[in-house]
């Protein structure tokens, strides 16, 4: 009777095991073949020496990346941790850590930390026209990195963080990155008129940051990039956006496969030319909607018109009365009087008092490429009006 108890409760415990541990292990290779699909969009292939799994986590040794049509290069080791598979087949992976990388050559060393991925997710099966047809992150981020030249470092910033969100419905992307504590150090510039210039500017060192901000709609392909700053301390902060239509996966697959097939050419000549054409043809599928650029100053105007007036031999208030004076000559010859006189008034209005200026194309409603390409070659002189272009300062 006890025996018969005591047998009772070991097979109970066994049971209770099994239950409380996952049924089957992770499959490690299934795993990198069905990113390496999902990942078909970007060209790199990822190869491995060896595969360990260890409950939830799966690390690959001896891990490479390799371009369609490239050298392989080496990434080291690469751990995925809390890796499950999902009943379709496919798996979310909670963390990828990727090893701290260090690299010399030409007596320039690159190191960067703590880089890895949040949120992966690798599709069982990819889904032309979908989200699950590419492969999809939550955030990305990395520590310090550091460039150091000849033992100088000469660039580093502390970190980076990216953060990718699907828009409700899978409609699309939204993204966002950061790139903090951006340093430089200028003084290691050999040209030695650069040098000298940036001696007499006093800026022997900047230090800033990147923003990027932006989202992707799938149906229409419209990318739009909303920010791309730099912005740099007592110097400026540099924006760039714009945005257009027609981005697809289809079209995107069009351009993979056009470098694919120029890749796989022997003939480089005539790949080159192949795909010269190739991406002709899918630039008409290419709608512009908007773009600008704009400059916030933040005392560089100031300091370059003090050191171009130094040189001919006027202060720098003189220099800007002189610019004002021939920026309506350089212009002259564009044969564009309403946008000569918008960068002229602007040209002006800044240059009295330097805050920001902007150079702007918003149409009223979106121009096909191929119709900007016609303009510029059959009337160059009515592509702002095709564009909405405007110039504005201090606004």
């Amino acid at each position: 009777m006890l025996q018969n108890r005591t047998l009772r409760r070991m097979l109970a415990g066994v049971a209770l095991s099994a239950f409380a541990t996952p049924a089957f292990a992770v499959d490690g290779a299934d795993l990198v073949n069905k990113l390496n699909a999902a990942n078909a969009a970007s060209s790199v292939t990822i190869s491995y020496g060896n595969i360990v799994v260890d409950g939830d986590t799966v690390t690959l040794e001896g891990t490479k990346v390799t371009p369609t049509g490239g050298e392989a290069a080496d990434i080291g080791e690469v751990t995925l941790e809390g890796v499950e598979e999902d009943s379709d087949g496919g798996y979310t992976v909670e963390t990828v850590r990727f090893a701290d990388f260090n690299k010399t050559e030409d007596g320039v060393t690159i190191s960067a930390s703590n880089l890895q991925i949040g949120g992966l997710t690798i599709p069982a099966k990819v889904e032309t026209g979908t989200l699950d047809s590419i492969l999809m992150y939550e955030t990305a981020s990395s520590g310090p990195i550091v460039v150091t030249s000849k033992g100088t470092e000469v660039f580093s910033m502390s970190g980076m963080q990216a953060n990718v969100a699907r828009m409700d419905g899978d409609a699309g992307l939204t993204f966002d990155a950061t790139l903090s504590d951006i340093k430089a150090d200028l003084t290691q510039v050999e040209d030695a008129k650069s040098k000298e210039t940036i001696e007499k500017l006093g800026m022997q060192s900047i230090d800033g940051k990147m923003t990027i901000k932006g989202s992707w709609e799938l149906a229409s392909g419209k990318l739009a990039l909303d920010e791309y700053a730099l912005d740099f301390n007592d110097v400026g902060r540099l924006d760039l956006s714009f945005a257009i239509s027609g981005y697809t996966m289809e079209f995107l697959n069009a351009m993979r496969q056009a470098m694919e097939a120029s890749q796989a050419n022997p003939n480089k000549d005539e790949a080159n030319a192949a795909l010269g054409l190739s991406m002709m043809g899918l630039l008409q599928q290419l709608t512009f909607n908007s773009a600008a650029i704009s400059f916030a100053d933040a005392s560089l105007t100031k300091k370059v018109l003090d050191v171009v007036g130094a040189e001919q031999g006027v202060s720098g208030e003189q220099m800007a009365q002189s610019l004002k004076g021939m920026v309506p000559l350089m212009i002259a010859q564009l044969n564009m009087p309403e946008l000569q006189n918008q960068i002229a008034q602007a040209v002006n209005t800044y240059l009295d008092d330097p805050k920001s200026i902007t150079i702007s194309a918003a149409p009223a409603s979106p121009v096909p490429f191929p119709m900007i390409m016609g303009a510029a070659m059959g009337a160059p002189n009515t592509i702002p009006q095709v564009l909405g272009v405007k110039v504005t300062a201090n606004e």
